[in-house]
């Protein structure tokens, strides 16, 4: 056995971290990879020489091991950029971290008043039990600043109520994040919270570079990565993964592995399990559900167009939910500086009336609600291209931690499984903490017995947690 290979299943943040800790380690790792890029949604994207992000990927970290490993692969490809990002609400930009003078200055004395006394009168008389996206937002900010800065975008995002969101996605995103801190970090410049750090790092090449270097690192190791390739099943035999069985257009192989670490999505890897798991487990799978996404790539013919990064829709006239400025991320990604690209993103579902429109609808889609919003008008815009994302987003609905609880209580009866990163846990990790889930699978194949459910939860957050291997 301890000839065999670990099967990493998925090339993203996570499923490369982990191939890279264990190829570094001297144990051979096969990745089997569905896409014919690496890195996930964290991949970068190319059309005629113009990079851009699937959905704008900061690198911001307080793990040392993340931070150590960005600037182990990258270096001085790493740039260090300073956030600008802003709020569009009914015509308006407000600044994002949320800026006392800014707020005023657009809602008026009259409305930040109220605004005011709703903040009062959540804090008087919390939402109790707080089990809601909206119960959590409106204990922190008040139901007024809840339903004009969070509501209308949440809802862009899922595609179902807030109420239906579950609370725990909210602490998650918006940690550490609450009108008093926001206040506070507006008028005595303390040390913002996560959710507000005004600096960040980013590969001078997109997301991608990051990845593509992690891969190169891997195979330079030992390491066999397989592109294009899906994972058909896992063979498991007294509560063990003998052997993995992947497929390459029409050819079929059978790997015998030593263990297995899963970043594919959770229904997925449950559903290949042969023989096959108790019905039970396969209906939790099917319970699961995902948020897709695509973008809409515009190309325009002038060299500036906003100085943000990114900015979030707001305003419910229009489908649009974030855009990106990928100039402003790096230069490096725009070949041409006479020119701007812009990712104008919209959340969907796979078959919904967004997702199965004609590229050149959505090009001209996205070049109206561009004009509409008052960034460029549409004559602008040269040309446009279009990439789908299934499954970008776990979604957090009223029932998903009971099938999530379900299926890790059947999985742990796997000795030499685990599951890591956002789809293989369900669970909405940034690409730091999916990074650290594959760092602490790599140390439980060498004989260390860490719980990957514990990453990023408040304590690993705010304590900035050390795992007990450095990476050297």
């Amino acid at each position: 056995m301890s000839g065999l290979p670990i099967a990493v299943l998925g090339a993203g943040p996570a499923g490369l971290t982990a191939a890279y800790a264990l190829t570094k380690a001297g144990v051979p790792v096969t990745v089997l990879e569905a896409g014919p890029e690496v890195g996930g949604i964290a991949r970068t994207e190319t059309y005629k020489g113009f990079r851009f992000d699937i959905g704008g990927h900061r690198f911001l970290t307080k793990i040392p091991e993340v931070q150590a490993l960005w600037e182990e692969w990258l270096g001085d490809e790493l740039l260090h950029v300073r956030r600008l990002s802003r709020i569009n609400y009914r015509g308006r930009f407000f600044d994002y971290p949320l800026r006392l003078p800014n707020v005023l200055g657009h809602l008026g004395v009259a409305e930040s008043l109220r605004i005011g006394l709703s903040y009062l009168r959540a804090q008087v008389a919390p939402i109790a039990p707080e089990e809601s996206f909206e119960d959590w937002v409106t204990n922190r900010f008040g139901d007024r600043l809840y339903r004009t800065f969070f509501k209308a975008y949440t809802e862009k995002v899922w595609g179902v109520p807030c109420t239906v969101i579950r609370a725990e996605w909210a602490a998650q995103r918006i940690k550490g994040l609450s009108l008093t801190r926001a206040l506070r970090h507006t008028l005595h410049r303390q040390r913002p919270p996560t959710s507000l750090a005004e600096a960040f790092y980013y590969p001078r090449l997109g997301p991608g570079q990051m990845w593509e270097r992690a891969a190169d690192l891997v195979k330079a190791a030992g390491g066999e990565i397989r592109m294009n390739t899906t994972v058909d099943s896992l063979h498991h035999e007294h509560g063990q993964i003998t052997s993995v069985t992947g497929r390459s257009g029409g050819d079929r192989v059978r790997i015998p592995v030593r263990g297995v670490v899963s970043s594919i999505p959770l229904p997925s890897l449950v559903r290949r399990l042969d023989p096959a798991l108790p019905s039970a487990a396969l209906e939790a799978a099917g319970h699961l559900k995902f948020r897709d996404f695509l973008i809409v790539v515009l190309i325009l013919k002038k060299p500036e167009v906003f100085p943000d990064q990114w900015i979030y829709v707001h305003s419910p006239e229009v489908k649009v939910g974030r855009i990106q400025n990928f100039k402003n991320w790096s230069p490096a990604l725009v070949p041409d500086a006479s020119k701007t690209s812009l990712g104008m993103e919209y959340f969907c579902d796979v078959g919904d009336a967004v997702w199965t429109m004609s590229d050149e609808a959505l090009g001209s889609l996205a070049a109206s609600e561009l004009e509409r919003i008052g960034l460029a008008p549409a004559s602008l815009v040269e040309d446009t291209c279009v990439i789908r994302q299934r499954r970008a987003y776990p979604v957090y609905d009223v029932d998903y931690r009971g099938h999530v609880d379900a299926l890790r209580r059947v999985l742990g009866g796997f000795r030499n499984l685990q599951t890591i990163g956002r789809n293989g846990m369900h669970r909405y990790n940034n690409q730091d903490h999916s990074m650290l889930t594959g760092l602490l699978a790599a140390d439980n194949v060498l004989g260390a017995d860490h719980d990957l459910w514990n990453v990023n939860t408040e304590r690993s957050y705010y304590e900035e947690q050390q795992v007990e291997r450095r990476v050297s």
